[in-house]
């Protein structure tokens, strides 16, 4: 008779609860979606209990805003250049067009994140989400 020194085989992993997020994670999560002051009430709440929910949408909401801010300073320059005849009504007009379709995307990315954000969910923005982490990832940590 020979002995087996086989371990007895390990039972499989319990599956994965999916994690439930607290009423006060979402509400830094949504408030951060409602204009400035709701931005700015939710970086004191977070202050106050960081999550990992609440960070990450303090982040994609943060991106939002320096990028709306680019786009304000590009069209205030793209008035300047349209004082230019004839080659600097050509550029802004082209410019405008741009800009139209660059703040109809952002606000797009807005309900798209804020609906997000209801649901308590970490979904990146489309385009532009994954760079907004990445760039971000050490603020609100």
């Amino acid at each position: 008779m020979e002995e087996s020194n086989t371990p007895p085989p390990t039972p499989p992993p319990a599956p994965a609860t999916p994690v439930e997020t607290s009423t006060e994670d979402k509400t830094v999560a949504i408030l951060s979606y409602l204009t400035i002051f709701g931005f700015i009430v939710a970086v004191v709440l977070h202050s106050n209990k960081k999550t990992k929910l609440g960070a990450f949408h303090l982040r994609q909401m943060l991106g939002l805003i320096i990028a709306s801010f680019a786009l304000s300073i590009v069209s205030v320059v793209l008035f300047i250049v349209a004082l230019i005849p004839f080659l600097g009504w050509i550029i802004s007009i082209l410019g405008w067009i741009l800009i139209g379709v660059a703040g109809t995307f952002l606000f797009v990315c807005w309900i798209i994140g804020f609906i997000v954000a209801i649901g308590g969910k970490e979904k990146p923005f489309p385009l532009i989400g994954a760079f907004i982490q990445n760039k971000l990832g050490g603020v609100f940590n």
